[in-house]
Order: structure tokens, then sequence, then C-alpha cells
């Protein structure tokens, strides 16, 4: 920590020390991010892993895209920024999973808005009247972040990392761990998806990311990556 108070993050075993340089970020937050080269071994993998399972997944990502569009009016994909690497915001996609309208009636129904804030930013698919019939199996099954896989090509997303959340979560739940979050590009999945997802909340989710900040590296993110499809098929957290 600075004598001014503002916070530091150490270069995690990823990034190479002597390549290490500060960047702006939130207010009194000073974050250690590594260029572009000093990753390249996380970003190649990223590119790798992204080619490869939209190669294998593309008869399943059609076949969603269909459902999603010939079940329910509105577009295939949602679109919504979420915080990212650095603090800057990014377009995240997911298959629409929600009827059209659905944000403007958060913000309209105090009840439902209520419920929203105290699940943490996520309502339960059980008890959310926007969700379509779909959109509930596509979340159990994690299927709606499908899309996410071009995020990570697009370089806005890591395979492994924090989850991406939206401004206002950010500074409500990450307040003293915004370092940990804006070092890294946000997550397909991670140390949350594969621990419990929805069962672990803030200031445990908080956590789960500064401890990842701190100790990832390729051995770390490839077991993370091998225990997530058992985090899925058994729906682990999932709501």
């Amino acid at each position: 920590m600075h004598e001014d108070g503002a916070l530091v993050v150490e270069s995690p075993t990823w990034v190479l020390p002597s390549a290490v340089r500060a960047v702006s970020a939130p207010a009194a937050v000073e974050v250690v991010l590594a260029p572009a080269g000093a990753w390249l071994g996380k970003r190649v993998l990223d590119v790798v892993f992204s080619t490869v399972l939209l190669l294998v997944t593309l008869p399943l990502f059609l076949v969603v895209a269909a459902v999603v569009k010939l079940t329910s009016s509105g577009p295939v994909f949602f679109r919504q920024q979420r915080v990212g690497r650095g603090g800057e915001d990014f377009p995240m996609l997911k298959f629409r999973t929600m009827h059209v309208g659905s944000e403007a009636r958060l913000q309209s129904d105090p009840a439902l808005h209520e419920l929203f804030l105290l699940g943490s930013h996520k309502i339960p698919s059980r008890l959310d009247p926007r969700v379509t019939t779909i959109g509930r199996i596509l979340r159990r099954l994690s299927l709606d972040e499908l899309p996410q896989l071009l995020n990570v090509l697009s370089g806005h997303m890591s395979m492994v990392g924090p989850r991406p959340v939206e401004r206002s979560q950010f500074i409500r739940d990450y307040d003293g761990y915004e370092p940990a979050y804006v070092a890294l590009r946000p997550g397909l999945t991670g140390l949350w998806q594969v621990s419990g997802r929805s069962k672990v909340h803030f200031p445990e989710r908080a956590e789960m990311d500064s401890h990842y900040l701190r100790t990832c590296g390729p051995w770390i993110d490839a077991k993370i990556i091998l225990r997530t499809p058992r985090a899925i098929v058994t729906g682990l957290g999932a709501e």
C-alpha cells in the first residue's frame, strides 16, 4: 500500500515481474497490470480454448439460438455492459433468457428490485417472472453463457477469471477488493463458478477473486477449467 492509501496489486504468476506497469482504475486504487506480452501465455490459451470450444459447440450454439428465437419474441443475444480489466466496461454476451423489457420491469417493480438486491444482483430463475421457460433450462445448464466464448476470443474476457459484474454491483460489493477484480480480464469460469456460484455470497466471492489474483497461473487455470464441466452437469449453485 502506498503512503497515500492507494491499494497496489502485485503481479501474479502469469505476469513477468520485469514487465509491470501501473494503470489508472477506480478512485484510490492503483492496479498493477502487465503489458500484453507479459500475459501472452494466458492469452494464447484463451484463444486456443475459445476457438476449439466454439468449433466443437457450433451445432449446439446454432440449436440454442434457433430455440431462443422461436420460443419468444426478441433478439437471440442479450448484451449488457460489465466491468472489465482496468475498470473499463465491455459488452458481455449471453443467449437471451428473459422476456423483452425485463430491465425496465426490474426498475419499475419495487418488490422485484428489492429481491434483486438481496440476491447480490441476481434473482433465482424459479422466482423471477421475467425468465422464459427455455431460459430456465439454459440457465440450469449454463448454456446461456456459450456466447461469452466470443467475448474471450475478442479479448474482453478470459477463460478463467473473476465473473463479470455490472458497474452498480462492482461499486456496491467490491469495496476494498477492486484491485483483484480490475487487474484481470473477467472469466467465463473461475473459482466462484466451481465453488458454488449463487450459493457463495459477498464478501466471500470477492475474496475468491483476490485469492485467484495472488495464485493464478497455468496449472491453477487448468484445474479450474477441468472442474467446470462437473459444476455444470451437477448444476452446482445454478439459479
